[in-house]
């Protein structure tokens, strides 16, 4: 699907600005502890965005198989409350905000196993 290959471009654009923001922006404005949280957002957002390319490849060889999608919308789910729950902690040094990380770490898993399963019923 062409969306998902679009999500992955976007994440994977956003991901190396992120990046570059955290290296050069944050810089001696935070500590390194939370210059290390930041990329590790950075670092999950741009697997996954590469994950939403596979998502986008499988939706097309896979047509009408609704878990790849699915995966796909869980994966974007992940990015968001994983990588986006690492910013925000970053950013805040609000500890209680990396109590939401691991909802899109089980979002981040829940996603890769839909798409073992949606390849291994299909391929």
């Amino acid at each position: 699907m062409k969306l998902f290959f679009i999500l992955g471009a976007m994440n994977a654009m956003l991901a190396v600005g992120l990046g570059a923001f955290g290296a050069h922006g944050l810089e001696g404005k935070i500590p390194e502890k939370y210059i290390e949280i930041w990329n590790k957002g950075v670092q999950y957002q741009m697997f996954h965005a590469i994950g939403l390319f596979i998502v986008a490849f499988l939706a097309d060889k896979l047509s009408g198989v609704s878990l790849v999608p699915t995966a796909g919308w869980v994966m974007l789910a992940g990015i968001l409350f994983f990588s986006g729950s690492l910013y925000v902690l970053a950013l805040t040094q609000v500890k209680i905000l990396g109590a939401i990380t691991p909802i899109g770490g089980l979002a981040f898993i829940a996603s890769w196993i839909m798409l073992v399963i949606a390849a291994a019923k299909n391929l």
